[in-house]
């Protein structure tokens, strides 16, 4: 009668044992696939900045032709996409990406100023890839938030928290525009 106690004590041992590791193993790939998830969302906004980065030499270029007294908006805009391209971490891109849009709602309210402009087949196919672009950024950074959402909020609850360290992931910052005044993102309709 004795060995058989033992032999269910350590029957329940083993099972107890192995479903703590499968748990720990589950929480570990968790943690891990958050943390790829934002990771895969920074990497989307980046690829979005790009790509608008990419249509602003066309843009200016195209500007420039009609609207030639503007110099130092087109200079803010060549800046801003040069601060951009060199932004590292997501604060740091996140005000680049805020001063860009400012720059580019600039140059927009120039655009108004110039009839030809407006009508002009180069300038309405930039506009309407840059109007694109913006949305698909809108959407970049909302599931690079909602990926830092989950991440974070799977570190700082059980079980998951217990095996932060194991897992090797922390904390991540939000994408957050720093000035209010620049959330608003560039108008590219004309009427």
């Amino acid at each position: 009668m004795r060995q058989s106690q033992s032999m269910v004590v350590l029957i329940v041992v083993i099972v107890l044992v192995v479903l703590l590791a499968v748990i720990a193993l589950w929480q570990f790939n968790k943690l891990r696939t958050l943390n790829v998830n934002v990771d895969e969302g920074y990497a989307q906004i980046e690829v979005q900045l790009t790509r608008r980065s990419d249509l602003i030499p066309n843009l200016v270029e195209t500007v420039k032709g009609y609207a030639k007294h503007e110099k130092s908006v087109l200079e803010a805009v060549t800046n801003a996409r040069a601060n951009i391209q060199q932004a590292e971490g997501v604060g740091a891109t996140a005000l680049a990406d805020a001063t860009l849009t400012g720059a580019l709602n600039n140059l927009m309210v120039v655009a108004e100023n110039y009839p030809d402009l407006k009508a002009s087949t180069n300038f309405l196919q930039l506009q309407e890839e840059l109007t694109t672009t913006e949305n698909k950024i809108a959407f970049a950074r909302q599931y690079y938030n909602e990926s830092v959402r989950a991440l974070n909020t799977a570190i700082v609850t059980f079980p998951s928290m217990l095996f932060v360290g194991m897992a090797g992931v922390s904390k991540q910052e939000f994408y957050e525009v720093p000035d209010a005044s620049q959330r608003i993102a560039p108008e590219v309709g004309f009427n």
